[in-house]
């Protein structure tokens, strides 16, 4: 088990590492860059590269970023003068982590009770309807489901306000076009696994056995049937609560998801760096989590890897 673990925290080190350093260069070679839309003096022009290190040769400005960066500095944003990229982490996301939240328990919750309907409705009406929506779902983007919601429950019924952040009404509809993707997901997931499992041996025993049926499908076929999702949640988990970065533009929360698109629009090294460094960690951690827990549930991962 410590092997297993130690060689996934190695790979999960390496991970992010590769993930730093191509980042780094491909945002290099991009055309332009932050102070280009700024008219500037050759001479103000040559202070400002001089003051973020942008004179220096590349492998020298890499050097430089990656020795910052285990200290935990993040830089200073290169478009906002005196703004810490730590501090505009640390207080967009917050606003990205309690949409997150609850948009994660709405994709897992509502999944699989749907997937689990689904199953035991397997070739009717209900099952046809909820293979419908989650398809449906899936295929839509998120921004696009978002500006929907915007106009049908923002402007047309004014039932909710379509933009802001605070209250509880806010958080409804980008709650929901954050969640429906996932959501579709693990219900079509749920649904599958469970239609297998509900035909394996051990459920003709239990039936033989004389369990209920509720017995059956929720202590015995559900359980096994969700260790698959339990792989997906950790990505899932990550992704949504580091935010979803065009839904939260759409909707103007102040959260991790606007600053990186931001970031992107002004070229904003150090800023962009710095949030696909912390996105990149988060999702790695919560990977790495889910190794961890993967083992507890299905041992046969500890006998996998000990004949590899």
């Amino acid at each position: 088990m410590y092997k297993y673990i130690g060689k996934r925290f190695v790979t999960s080190l390496l991970t992010i590492w590769v993930v730093i350093t191509v980042t780094f260069f491909l945002m290099r070679l991009m055309p332009g860059g932050p102070f280009d839309g700024e008219k500037l003096t050759p001479q103000i022009r040559a202070n400002i590269e001089a003051k973020y290190g942008l004179d220096k040769p590349l492998s020298m400005q890499y050097v430089m970023y990656m020795g910052n960066l285990v200290k935990g500095d993040f830089g200073e944003s290169m478009v906002f003068k005196g703004r810490q990229v730590s501090e505009t982490i640390g207080k967009s996301f917050p606003a990205s982590a309690e949409l997150g939240i609850i948009a994660v328990l709405i994709a897992l919750i509502g999944g699989i009770l749907l997937g689990t309907l689904a199953a035991l409705k397997n070739g009717r009406w209900p099952d046809r309807v909820v293979v419908f929506v989650a398809t449906l779902c899936i295929t839509i983007p998120s921004f696009v489901i978002g500006a929907v919601l915007i106009y049908i429950l923002g402007v047309k019924f004014t039932l909710l306000p379509p933009t802001g952040f605070g209250e509880w009404k806010n958080d409804i509809m980008p709650c929901i076009a954050l969640s429906a993707a996932s959501l579709s997901f693990i219900t079509r997931l749920t649904r599958s696994k469970l239609i297998d499992v509900l035909k394996s041996d051990y459920i003709r025993t239990a039936k033989a056995k004389g369990l209920s049926k509720s017995t059956i499908v929720f202590k015995h076929a559900l359980r096994n049937s969700l260790i698959p999702i339990v792989t997906y949640v950790g990505p899932l988990t990550a992704s949504i609560l580091t935010g979803g970065f065009v839904t939260e533009k759409i909707f103007a929360i102040p959260g991790l998801g606007n600053e990186f698109v931001q970031s992107v629009t002004n070229r904003d090294y150090s800023m962009l760096l710095g949030v696909t460094v912390f996105y990149c960690t988060m999702l790695i951690f919560f990977t790495f989590f889910v190794d961890i827990l993967y083992i507890l549930i299905d041992p046969r991962i500890k006998l996998q890897d000990a004949e590899a």
